[in-house]
């Protein structure tokens, strides 16, 4: 890249930060499947929203800004790397940019999968102890206000050593993190912390999701572990295919157009639920025949709800995807094309 046009960009894209204001963020694990080329992120904090440091890439990679979080840090990371640049590249710079001129305060983790996988961290002198990062071939781990750095090695060690799907690595990596007190300001309360989330985009998803998995426990009351609480979310995901986030609570019920569309062989639909009900969602053919159940009269909370749906064993054609409820039924037009 000619350095000239690169320094007019970089100027460019500072300027148009805005400033937003902080919140503190705790640890966390940004990684990349070199086999799938899905990317991965995770991370808990005894603040509520800890997911707000999730930046996911789909296809590309992840960025982890935390530690006195800065949206416009965030945004200015983004951008850098939708242009390109390394995850070495793109800390250098987010340091010497920062908005509030002040960046040993901060922390970030940045995984990529470029290359055979390339990483990168960075943690300001200033974050409150006990900080650190580590970096492996395909994955960072990141943590500040911790325990100790035994709470960083037992992430590490569980995402390097658990057999299974890269997302059971993943939630894996939390799990070696539920300590009490593993963000110190928790352990008045015997817990790890207040919130935790994990997500898992496939290369094909959208840039700003829906992502093949995403969950997100945003707050939980003082007796429970918001990692024990994800853990049910993720194995219901893994018997059911059903992503929940559980930061978006919508007041009507809603059937969006599924992504993408036209498809080949697989797509992702998602649904609004109001308030708690039984949910039906199936697929039929255009002569009526139903060919496929999603959703087979599962109870659901109100939440915004996401699955893959398969056609592998489908020929091409028009599809009518439908979901029932008891309050709700609408319908949508899919494209099956082989």
């Amino acid at each position: 890249m000619n350095k000239l046009f690169f320094k007019l960009l970089i100027a460019v894209i500072t300027f148009l930060q805005p400033v937003i204001a902080t919140s503190q963020d705790t640890f966390s694990i940004t990684a990349v499947d070199l086999a799938t080329g899905y990317v991965g992120s995770a991370g808990a904090s005894c603040i509520a929203g800890s997911i707000i440091l999730s930046d996911v890439h789909p296809g590309r990679g992840v960025i982890h800004t935390q530690a006195y979080y800065l949206a416009s840090n965030q945004g200015y990371a983004r951008n850098l790397m939708n242009i390109g640049l390394s995850p070495q590249q793109i800390i250098d710079s987010v340091v010497l940019h920062d908005a509030q001129n002040n960046p040993t305060i901060r922390q970030y983790g940045i995984t990529d999968n470029i290359s055979g996988g390339r990483t990168a961290g960075y943690t300001g002198v200033n974050c409150t102890n006990y900080k650190n990062h580590m970096l492996g071939t395909t994955f960072t781990v990141q943590g500040n206000i911790l325990l100790g750095q035994q709470i960083l090695d037992s992430m590490f060690s569980r995402f390097m050593n658990t057999n299974g799907t890269f997302a059971d690595k993943l939630m894996a990596a939390l799990q070696g993190a539920k300590v009490p007190g593993a963000d110190t300001r928790c352990l008045q309360w015997n817990k790890s912390t207040i919130s935790a989330f994990i997500r898992v985009a496939k290369p094909t998803d959208p840039q700003f999701g829906p992502y093949w998995l995403d969950l997100n426990v945003n707050n939980t009351p003082t007796n429970k572990d918001p990692i024990d609480s994800l853990q049910v979310l993720y194995n219901n995901w893994v018997n059911t295919g059903i992503s929940n986030n559980q930061n978006i609570f919508p007041e009507t019920f809603t059937l969006y157009q599924n992504y993408p569309n036209p498809f080949n062989p697989s797509t992702i639909i998602s649904f609004d639920i109001a308030n708690r009900t039984n949910v039906k969602v199936s697929v039929f053919d255009i002569i009526g025949r139903e060919v496929a159940i999603i959703v087979d009269n599962i109870t659901f909370h109100q939440g915004r709800y996401t699955v893959e749906f398969n056609a592998a064993d489908l020929p091409s054609g028009v599809y009518i995807c439908k979901i029932q409820t008891d309050e709700f039924t609408d319908t949508k037009k899919m494209i099956l094309l082989k």
